[in-house]
């Protein structure tokens, strides 16, 4: 794993930990937080706490003795399984002069982890992770990190059986361990099953009423089913973007698996060609592209699609700086521009919309219509900030 580096998520790490006094980064298990950890706390003095290991001495009783005195940089893994820290974190960050800086590892949102928000207003600055990204394994390599996905030990395998059986494996130890370890009561069985139904509605609006009547639940238990997951970063449920323009959006999200690795394990599909075979591969495509756009674009929070029921669709809008940028995501070997893309321009004003494809010629197709390869999704990225 050591050898593909984080770079820039390190470089926005070590940003945050100069302004902030407490930064939590987080991500799925297995991604590699702790191995970046790590790597930067070993070049600055402080300490280190693992709270999956039941002797590291942060007991609520204890915690505040352990910590008050502590320099430099203190990193604590895992710290979604002792939320109880999050009030004293507080005030250690409020503390004049700052002794020591934090930087905390969790592997559920706050959502799921409630009082982070509350107790550390202010305080923390949010970071996300996820697999490795195009940019860190090498454009060249796009075909791989789409088959397997990007956690580093799916994406390492040396081959595609040790592959698919390490991300069965990661699938059964969330359920059974990690899940219940944050109080949530939901029979693993049952939070598997829907998650393979997912895999047949990646990429689509969320239908809570199609999924709760085949799951034989109330619509309500469907979408705690559906924030579960969500919560353990193995979804991401992409907001619609409507406004006042007159026009009838769609207005529920879309669902999309952040890593298509475990989509494609829950499919069944094991190697390149079972993927290519398969009918939902261009939908698998569509959500691979857009988490490259999304993470370098670093625009979680700034990321929608919009589709009216004239026809005009976009499968991913992007605010950047008070303007709109388009991405359509074609598994295509020359898309072309179409009616949907021409009303999206008019209705939403974009600056510029891209087709990200998995060609390497960029150029552009109509005025404000340019096709993009998807190795070159940072100069994208570039004009935006510009």
């Amino acid at each position: 794993m050591d050898w593909i580096e984080r770079k820039s998520l390190e470089k926005r790490i070590y940003a945050s930990l100069e302004d902030y006094p407490i930064t939590l980064l987080l991500g799925p298990r297995q991604c590699g937080k702790t191995s970046l950890a790590r790597r930067i706390a070993d070049h600055r003095e402080g300490a280190y706490f693992d709270l999956e290991d039941p002797e590291v001495p942060l007991q609520q009783n204890v915690a505040r003795t352990v910590l008050k005195d502590l320099r430099g940089l203190v990193v604590i893994d895992e710290v979604q399984r002792q939320p109880d820290l999050f009030e004293l974190l507080r005030v250690f960050a409020d503390r004049r002069p700052l002794h020591a800086r934090f930087l905390l590892l969790g592997s559920a949102s706050p959502a799921i982890v409630k009082g982070v928000s509350e107790s550390l207003a202010g305080r923390v600055a949010f970071l996300e992770m996820g697999g490795f990204t195009l940019t860190e394994v090498g454009e060249q390599n796009w075909t791989r990190l789409w088959v397997r996905g990007g956690f580093p030990l799916a994406y390492l395998a040396t081959n595609e059986d040790k592959c698919f059986g390490w991300l069965m494996n990661f699938m059964q130890s969330l359920l059974e361990r990690d899940i219940p370890q944050l109080g949530i009561r939901v029979p693993a069985a049952v939070l598997r099953r829907f998650w393979t139904m997912l895999a047949h509605y990646h990429g689509q609006p969320w239908n809570a009423s199609e999924l709760a009547r085949a799951m034989g639940v109330k619509q309500d238990t469907a979408r705690h089913y559906l924030d579960i997951l969500g919560g353990a970063f193995m979804l991401r449920q992409l907001p619609p973007w409507f406004e006042n323009t007159g026009k009838r959006v769609v207005k529920a999200p879309k669902v999309y698996f952040r890593d298509t690795g475990l989509l494609h394990a829950l499919l069944g599909l094991r190697d390149t060609q079972q993927v290519f075979g398969h009918p939902r591969f261009g939908f698998s495509w569509e959500g691979f592209a857009m988490e490259e756009v999304i993470r370098t674009a670093q625009a979680e929070r700034d990321a929608y699609f919009y589709r009216t029921h004239a026809g005009a669709e976009l499968d991913l809008l992007i605010l950047r700086g008070g303007r709109r940028y388009g991405f359509e995501l074609k598994f295509e070997d020359a898309p072309r521009p179409t009616r949907s893309m021409q009303m999206v321009l008019e209705d939403l004003n974009l600056e510029r919309l891209w087709i990200v494809y998995p060609g390497d010629r960029t150029f552009p197709l109509k005025e404000r219509i340019e096709l993009l390869p998807i190795s070159r999704i940072d100069e994208a990225v570039r004009k935006m900030n510009a």
